[in-house]
């Protein structure tokens, strides 16, 4: 009895310890020691930061992952490496609006010049304000006139708003004729009209050139005729409109006592000109049997059919195009029935009406564009004068700061 007792003793023990190491190793399988509750007054840790991100030219890294590839960032371009094209896209600032680019650099401008003498003055200032109300891009007037008249072209273009202001440069020339008589020039047709013909020698650094007269009245960007010295060849220098739609009638084909260009002639009130190119150009012509430049051949030229010319320069223009017809590019005309390249018409009715020869096909619908005009109006094809005057009118009452375009 004392040996059991000896025995079973040890057993005993040896089985609670092992039933208490069973229930140690179960009670922690099932859940998981607490955390110890940190005091309130302990200073708290902040949380973990994100992984950091390490650019290199070539690579990036994140913490805690192996290295991957990134594509290089590309270099932005100067300037001065770009096109023409591409300088435009640079030139608008972000959040400004499309239709306009006001940070051009000048050699992009375009290039419009005027002659204006006697009482020409209100009617100047309507083209340039037409020209400014639906222009893209950034100009440079180049007025011819009279002194008397200098300072008040002066007065009235800067007292436009800043709004259109910005949109324009201009300058204001005296009238000069380089060879001749003045006095003959200046009579020539009507008062400074063949001015004009001496702009490539005085513009010398103006490359192209956009000249017009006082009655144009412009009813789409002037963006849409400069457009069209791109698609000049490596001759051509000049684009003019034919004076007349239909040979038959014209006043060239059935009155001329000299050479004209084509089969009706070509109209000087508008004209797209490379100055560069008829600067350096040798005209052929039937005073000399030799190429003459531009400003040697004027005069001799005046001289040889001044008693046959009956509308001045725009005469001579179609005798110096007649023997250079490779000089001029046909393209940018108008006829009846085809869409107007572009798109303007003379605000005067009698150089407007269909009897006169010399309507311009109006395709484009303005309806207000400039809605300080409160007009709806829709030009179409030949459109009427009655239409076009009352634009004109409106944009010769008002001043600039009611348009708010």
């Amino acid at each position: 009895m004392k040996l059991r007792s000896k025995t079973a003793v040890p057993l005993l023990l040896a089985l609670s310890a092992l039933l208490l190491v069973l229930l140690t190793l179960r009670t922690g399988r099932t859940e998981p020691p607490a955390p110890p509750v940190r005091p309130a007054s302990a200073p708290q840790r902040p949380p973990p930061s994100a992984p950091k991100l390490i650019r290199n030219p070539g690579t990036f890294t994140r913490s805690g992952q192996s290295a991957q590839r990134h594509r290089p960032l590309r270099p932005r371009l100067r300037a001065s490496s770009l096109g023409a094209a591409s300088l435009e896209k640079l030139a608008r600032r972000p959040g400004e609006p499309r239709s306009f680019h006001a940070v051009l650099p000048p050699k992009l401008w375009i290039h419009l010049a005027v002659v204006a003498c006697g009482s020409r003055l209100e009617e100047t200032l309507v083209m340039l304000k037409s020209a400014v109300l639906f222009s893209h891009r950034k100009m440079q007037f180049h007025i011819f006139t009279e002194e008397s008249l200098k300072s008040e072209f002066d007065k009235q273009l800067r007292q436009w708003p800043d709004s259109y202001t910005k949109k324009f440069e201009h300058r204001i020339y005296p009238i000069t004729f380089s060879v001749g008589n003045s006095q003959e020039w200046k009579k020539l047709f009507k008062p400074c009209a063949a001015q004009r013909l001496f702009l490539p020698v005085i513009l010398k650094d103006v490359d192209s050139l956009l000249y017009v007269d006082t009655d144009v009245l412009f009813l789409r960007p002037v963006d849409d005729i400069w457009k069209f010295l791109r698609q000049f060849n490596s001759t051509q220098l000049a684009a003019m409109a034919p004076e007349h739609e239909i040979p038959k009638i014209g006043w060239y084909s059935r009155f001329a006592q000299h050479p004209f260009y084509g089969s009706t002639g070509i109209n000087s009130g508008v004209m797209l000109m490379n100055l560069t190119r008829i600067r350096t150009a040798q005209f052929k012509n039937n005073v000399i049997p030799t190429g003459l430049a531009w400003e040697d051949m004027l005069y001799p030229l005046y001289q040889k059919y001044k008693n046959v010319i009956t509308w001045g320069d725009q005469d001579l223009l179609n005798i110096i195009f007649y023997f250079n017809p490779a000089l001029h590019h046909d393209q940018v005309g108008f006829i009846p029935g085809m869409q107007g390249w572009f798109n303007i018409c003379k605000s005067n009715v009698s150089t407007c009406s269909p009897a006169s020869g010399t309507t311009v096909p109006i395709t484009a619908c303005m309806e207000a564009t400039a809605k300080g005009l409160s007009l709806k109006v829709c030009l179409f094809c030949m459109g009427t004068e009655v239409s076009i005057m009352m634009i004109s009118s409106q944009l010769s009452k008002h001043s600039m700061k009611q348009y708010g375009i």
